[in-house]
């Protein structure tokens, strides 16, 4: 996509709106916006199950990705397919050190991150579909 205008078909940034508010369309430019924001993830195949971390520049095409066993490699080997907890970053090179950081955690420490951020380890893709 080159358009300028994030290829959401609108030339205007979505901040024309009359009533002043988060309307669909602008919360629809909101989140394709933010699709594309470097972004360290974690992946657990259950609650306390097996975790995987990863970074990305979109992360739910990376998601929806490992969720259709489409990455070969050790999501899909140990169906490590729920999104549990992630953190946007400016920059893709702070991801990638966050990402190497986190991966020499101790694993009570991601376990900490994710209950801090996900207590009930619900899935967090789902809110990323959830408009679809």
């Amino acid at each position: 996509m080159s358009r300028d205008d994030g290829g959401m078909g609108r030339d205007d940034g979505g901040m024309s709106r009359d009533d002043g508010g988060m309307g669909r369309d602008d919360e629809t430019l909101e989140a394709h916006l933010m699709i594309r924001h470097p972004a360290v993830y974690i992946l657990a195949s259950r609650r306390n199950g097996t975790l995987y971390i990863g970074v990305t520049s979109n992360l739910p095409k990376r998601i929806w990705e490992h969720k259709q066993d489409l990455i070969e490699g050790f999501t899909k080997r140990y169906r490590v397919h729920q999104l549990v907890w992630y953190q946007r970053l400016e920059s893709m090179e702070a991801a990638i050190q966050l990402e190497k950081r986190m991966k020499g955690w101790r694993r009570e420490w991601k376990l900490r991150a994710i209950e801090e951020m996900n207590p009930t380890w619900r899935d967090l893709f789902e809110d990323f579909t959830a408009g679809d």
